[in-house]
């Protein structure tokens, strides 16, 4: 689904040009990348570019927009260079497509547990 561990690089984590070491593990298999943040806009935008060695780069594109109550979050990502956008293809759009609905669910759990936390505090 998507990074297992993380770390910021540098104490600027996320200012344009600051860096984050993640690892991705799929079984026994690991391998890490470095993602760097390309543009952000404090609370509502924040756009990175991961590297993955052999596969290339790609970009993430992550947005807040306010929806009623609530909170939308739009998730956009594209193979930029490399093995990764030379066999980019609808298959392989579909896969980011499910990958990106489970980490998505994911952080919606993690938000809304943290906010039930907040109210009860």
């Amino acid at each position: 689904m998507g990074p297992c561990e993380s770390t910021p690089l540098d104490q600027a984590w996320p200012e344009v040009g600051s860096q984050l070491l993640y690892t991705v593990r799929l079984g026994p298999w690991s391998t890490e990348g470095v993602t760097t943040v390309r543009h952000q806009e404090p609370g509502s935008e924040l756009e990175l570019e991961a590297s993955f060695k052999a596969l290339g780069t790609a970009r993430i594109f992550l947005q807040l927009r306010p929806w009623g109550e609530d909170t939308l979050v739009v998730c956009d990502e594209h193979p930029l260079r490399g093995l990764g956008g030379t066999l980019h293809n609808p298959v392989s759009e579909a896969a980011l497509q499910l990958r990106h609905r489970g980490m998505l669910a994911r952080l919606a759990r993690l938000v809304e547990n943290d906010h039930r936390e907040v109210r009860h505090a």
